[in-house]
Formats: structure tokens, C-alpha cells, sequence
């Protein structure tokens, strides 16, 4: 219930200029029993051409441009840049042969992108988060996660609750392929059910090589590799162990991520961070609200 949310505020939210170009992916037809049946027993279901072509030809578009806006703000806001783009750390260069820069993610992409705003708001995504979360949604992490090529490096294995500090955890994050996402470029990889188990402790995740965990107690044959045509999408428990290997082509591999979680969750981050607000934006019911803020407990 919201009435368990710490304190409530509703503002107007920063919202780039709309967009006229964009188009509203047609929901496909997904069995949400089986999507719940698979979220409970392997903790992830692939949506296959879940986001129509052209969509996705308009988000390329976008990445080039965020791409060029960096090279803008590098220099005229410094600050935003250090916030919320950040360059891959173990590429020899921070500039691709063309100019644009080596970037590995966007963090809270909608702040410069209507586009990217409004994505994970379309009914194809939220209908299906909605039978996990429930009918209250609000939105955790819009980001975009990149791997240039050649230069895209590997994503240790990981559990995403364990680092957003949010109890229960009961977050879904949903990955969409805006590229072709093969095992060659960095795919997801995934051990199906360990969901299930205790989050634990992972350590350094920006890998340098292509090691996947300095853990000793993970079985590495349970891993599988998730390939992902641009359009499709995984949908997967925040408690699912998961990562990705290094991009060595030449083409990039770029995602779209959000995780979405309902209100009745109290933020616990470690005592080091002391007391703080997080607000995160509604994407449904919630009465209406445009955000939610959590004080940490």
C-alpha cells in the first residue's frame, strides 16, 4: 500500500521537449501466466520483438545524438557530465576513430532524451511489469547501457538487489536490445533459477578481462548466454545472477534498461551514505503522483 512509503511529494518532473517522431510500440501478445511461471522458476523471460523496428531505428538515432550531446556538455556542464555519463575504463582512448566518445552508460538517460523518457512507459513494458510489481509502478533506473565496439568490456557476474538497497526485494529490470545483442558483442549471460538463492557479496563487477567472478562458489556450467535480437527484450528478477561478457566486434552493443518496483518497499542503504531521500518517478497508479520519495531508514 502507499500508505507504507516514508513521504510522498508530487512536483513537476524535468521533461525534455516532446517528441512528434515517436512511436508507440504495439503490445505484443504475451501470456502473463507463463511470463509469471518463468520469472518464478528461472528467474527471466525473453520478449521476443517486443519493441517494433521502427522504434528502434529512432532509438539508434538517439544514442547517436546523446552520443554527440556528450561532446556539447563535456565542456558547458561538466557537472551533469560527471553525474550521469560515464567513459569505459579499460579502453586505450575515450574518443571513437569518429569522434564520439567511448561511453559505457547513461544514467538517468531522461533527463536529456523525451525519447527515452517516454520509453519505458509503453504499455508493451509496463503491462508485463505490472503482473510482477503490481498495479502500482514506480521506475528505479532508466539507463542506457553501451558497449562500443571493440572497447565494450565485461560486466561481472552480480545481483542487482544487492546494491539497491531496497527491502523486499521484489524489483523486475528489463533489458531491450537496441542493437543486435550476440555472444560475440556482450551478450547477457545468466544462471537460470540462482534467483532463489541469498544475495551475496560480489566484489569488483568492471572487469578488465573477460572473468566473470573472483567467487569460488558459483557454478560457471549452470551459465547460459542469452543473445538478443534489436527489438527484443529480458525481463529478469533483481535477484537473478547475471552479467555480460566484452564486446570483441566492431559493431556496438547497446541496451535499454529499467527496473520498475512498487511503493511498498522501504529504502535501507549502508549506514556510510547517512540519511538521504531517493525519488523515483511513477509510471503507474500510485493515485496519480508524478514521484515517490523514500527517506533512508
Amino acid at each position: 500500500m502507499l500508505q507504507s512509503v516514508h513521504r510522498k511529494r508530487c512536483r513537476k518532473s524535468l521533461r525534455p521537449k516532446e517528441s512528434s517522431s515517436y512511436r508507440q510500440p504495439k503490445p505484443p501478445s504475451v501470456n502473463s501466466d507463463a511470463f509469471l511461471s518463468a520469472l518464478e522458476d528461472q528467474g527471466f523471460y525473453i520478449a521476443a520483438d517486443l519493441i517494433d523496428p521502427a522504434t528502434i531505428t529512432e532509438a539508434v538515432t538517439e544514442v547517436g545524438r546523446l552520443h554527440e550531446l556528450y561532446n556539447e556538455l563535456e565542456t558547458q556542464d561538466p557537472e551533469s557530465v560527471k553525474a550521469h555519463f560515464a567513459i569505459e575504463p579499460f579502453a586505450e582512448t575515450d574518443r571513437q576513430a569518429d569522434g564520439m566518445p567511448v561511453l559505457r552508460k547513461i544514467e538517468n538517460v531522461h533527463i536529456y532524451s523525451d525519447f527515452f523518457e517516454r520509453l519505458p512507459r509503453t504499455p508493451a513494458l509496463v503491462d508485463l511489469a505490472s503482473a510482477f510489481v503490481g498495479p502500482d509502478i514506480l521506475l528505479f533506473r532508466n539507463t542506457l547501457m553501451l558497449k562500443p565496439g571493440n572497447h565494450g568490456s565485461a560486466h561481472g557476474l552480480h545481483q542487482d538487489s544487492s546494491y539497491w538497497h531496497m527491502e523486499p526485494a521484489t524489483q523486475i529490470t528489463v533489458s531491450i536490445a537496441l542493437t543486435d545483442a550476440t555472444i560475440e558483442n556482450g551478450c547477457f549471460q545468466v544462471i537460470p533459477g540462482s534467483h532463489k538463492s541469498e544475495l551475496q557479496d560480489w566484489g569488483v563487477i568492471h572487469r578488465a578481462d573477460n572473468t566473470l567472478t573472483d567467487r569460488n562458489d558459483v557454478d560457471l556450467s549452470a551459465l547460459i548466454q542469452v543473445p538478443l535480437g534489436a527489438g527484443s527484450a529480458i525481463f529478469f528478477d533483481s535477484k537473478l545472477v547475471h552479467g555480460s561478457g566484452a564486446n570483441t566486434t566492431p559493431n556496438p552493443r547497446n541496451t535499454a534498461l529499467y527496473a520498475y518496483f512498487p511503493p511498498n518497499v522501504r529504502y535501507c542503504p549502508p549506514g556510510e551514505y547517512g540519511s538521504h531521500e531517493k525519488t523515483c518517478r511513477v509510471i503507474r497508479g500510485c493515485g496519480g503522483q508524478s514521484e515517490v520519495v523514500f527517506t533512508s531508514q
